[in-house]
């Protein structure tokens, strides 16, 4: 697992909106919504729903040289679409058929990973990683801003907790955050041992 943080998200997409604008955009919603590459490559406009608030609905699943099929879990999830990209997906969807595929290449036509990643030179924009990475980091994005695990795990459509919750052993807990901060703000209430004189 290597998932970008979110300003490093945000400065590989500038970086891609540089090579090719309409990929730049689709790896960014990956970036926000975990979605899986074949899940992306079948999105339909009609996946798209705006009430009662912004959303992917993900029914299938196509991954490269085969038929759609059901998503990896075998049951539909709704992915939320935050402010950030929401307006990404509108336009993609505007003026489009309900059957036409939502998520494309410049060009109109299928995704296809070979040639999305020599198109935005991922081997080097993508710093290491796997595109599979964009689904972690959509995971530890929701994490850290706050998004109760239960939600996070209907969101990825894991079937576990436990799968969600080796995330949060990624990043730590707010417990664990809250209790650094606490050893950083300098003397406790019961007078601590800190020498302020040398800092030790």
């Amino acid at each position: 697992m290597d998932p970008f943080t979110e300003s490093g998200l945000e400065a590989a997409y500038l970086t891609w909106r540089m090579k090719d604008e309409r990929l730049a955009d689709v790896l960014l919603v990956m970036g926000w919504t975990g979605l899986r590459w074949g899940e992306v490559r079948s999105m339909q406009v009609a996946n798209f729903v705006e009430v009662p608030t912004p959303g992917l609905m993900v029914r299938r699943s196509q991954p490269e040289g085969s038929p759609a099929k059901a998503t990896k879990g075998r049951s539909m999830r709704r992915v939320p679409l935050a402010d950030r990209v929401l307006s990404i997906v509108q336009e993609l969807a505007d003026g489009r058929t309900p059957h036409d595929l939502l998520f494309t290449s410049s060009g109109g036509s299928q995704l296809w990973c070979t040639a999305t990643v020599r198109t935005l030179a991922w081997e080097t924009t993508g710093q290491g990683r796997r595109l599979h990475d964009l689904r972690h980091t959509a995971v530890c994005l929701w994490l850290s801003r706050g998004v109760e695990p239960g939600t996070v795990q209907a969101w990825c459509g894991h079937e576990s907790i436990a799968t969600t919750n080796r995330y949060l052993h990624f990043l730590g807990t707010d417990a664990d955050k809250a209790g650094l901060n606490k050893l950083n703000d300098g003397l406790g209430s019961a007078g601590g041992a800190r020498d302020e004189r040398n800092g030790a």
